[in-house]
C-alpha cells in the first residue's frame, strides 16, 4: 500500500532487493533527470592529474561530486522512501541492475567526494590520490549502468537494444565530461579532452546506429515526433561541438566553452531522446505485438 504502481513492466525473470520491487521502472526515469552524465569526468580528472593539468583535474573532481549528488538526491526521490537505498545494500545480488547499480553509486559517491575535497583544500593529497584513483575506476560502470537498468525492463525501445545502449550511454557521458572540462578548463591543457570528445562523438553515434539497426521497425521511435527531434538535435550539437573543439579549441577560449556547452546539450538530448523513445514505445502496442509476431515460433508437434 503506497506503492506507486511502475508504469512499464519489468523484464520477465528480474530479481531486485527487497523493498525495490516497483521501482526499477523509476530508477529507469532517472535518465530523464541528469543520469550519471559526467561520471566519467572521473576518468579525465585521474587522467589530468596525472599529467600535471591541476586545473582541469580540479575543475572535473568537484563536477563529479555536484553530478553525483544530484544522482543520488534523485535516486532516493524515485524510490518513494529514502530508508529503501541503504535497505538495498544489505545485500548484492548481481542479477539485479538495481541492486549492482546503488552499490556502484554507494562507493563512488564517498571517493568522488573525497577527490574533490581534497583538490580544493590540498589536504591529505595521498587520500585524494587514491580517491581519485577509485572514483574513475567506478565511474564508467556508474555511468553506464542506468541503460542496463533501462533496458532490463520490457519497454521495446529499451530491451530491444540491450547490447548497444550501456556503449551509447558510456559515449554520451564521455562526451559531456569533455564538454564540463572543455567549459571549466584552461585551453592550454584541453588537448587530451578534445581527443576525448571526438571519440566520444563518433562512438555515440556508432553505437546508436547498431541499436536503431537492431532494432528493427521499433527504431521508428528513435526517429519520430518527440524522441526523433531530441536524438537529431543532440546528433548535431555533438558533432559540432566535437569538431569546434578539435578545430578551434586549444587557440581560442570562448570556442572551447562553447564546444564544451554544445556537448553538454546533446548528451542531455540523447538521454531524454531515449527516454521519449521508450515511452513511444511502451504507448503504442504495434511496437511489442508486431515484433512478436514476426519471431518464428517453435514447431510444438
Amino acid at each position: 500500500m503506497g506503492v506507486p504502481v511502475p508504469r512499464f513492466p519489468l523484464r520477465p525473470g528480474r530479481t531486485d532487493p527487497p523493498g525495490a520491487r516497483g521501482t526499477a521502472v523509476g530508477e529507469a526515469r532517472h535518465l530523464k533527470r541528469r543520469d550519471r552524465a559526467h561520471c566519467p569526468a572521473s576518468v579525465l580528472a585521474a587522467g589530468a592529474q596525472l599529467t600535471g593539468r591541476t586545473t582541469t583535474a580540479t575543475a572535473m573532481k568537484v563536477s563529479s561530486l555536484a553530478a553525483v549528488s544530484l544522482s543520488a538526491a534523485a535516486l532516493v526521490h524515485d524510490l518513494g522512501v529514502p530508508s529503501r537505498f541503504p535497505n538495498m545494500l544489505r545485500v548484492l545480488k548481481p542479477t539485479s541492475p538495481m541492486s549492482v547499480g546503488s552499490w556502484l553509486l554507494a562507493g563512488y559517491g564517498p571517493a568522488a567526494g573525497a577527490a574533490a575535497i581534497s583538490a580544493v583544500t590540498g589536504r591529505l593529497p595521498r587520500a585524494g590520490a587514491l580517491a581519485t584513483a577509485a572514483a574513475a575506476l567506478l565511474g564508467p560502470a556508474v555511468a553506464s549502468y542506468t541503460a542496463v537498468l533501462a533496458a532490463d525492463t520490457a519497454v521495446p525501445a529499451w530491451h530491444g537494444a540491450h547490447r548497444e545502449l550501456p556503449y551509447v550511454f558510456a559515449a554520451s557521458a564521455t562526451a559531456a565530461a569533455s564538454g564540463m572540462a572543455l567549459a571549466l578548463g584552461p585551453a592550454p591543457e584541453s588537448g587530451p579532452v578534445r581527443c576525448a570528445a571526438v571519440l566520444a562523438a563518433g562512438a555515440e553515434e556508432v553505437a546508436t546506429r547498431a541499436a536503431e539497426r537492431r532494432l528493427g521497425m521499433v527504431a521508428e521511435t528513435y526517429r519520430q515526433g518527440r524522441a526523433g527531434t531530441l536524438l537529431r538535435t543532440a546528433r548535431v550539437l555533438t558533432a559540432s561541438g566535437a569538431t569546434t573543439a578539435l578545430v578551434l579549441g586549444r587557440r581560442s577560449r570562448s570556442a572551447a566553452v562553447v564546444a564544451g556547452l554544445a556537448l553538454l546539450a546533446g548528451s542531455a538530448c540523447t538521454r531524454f531522446g531515449i527516454f521519449a523513445a521508450g515511452v513511444a514505445s511502451a504507448e503504442d502496442p504495434k511496437y511489442t505485438v508486431v515484433p512478436q509476431r514476426a519471431d518464428p515460433q517453435p514447431d510444438e508437434s
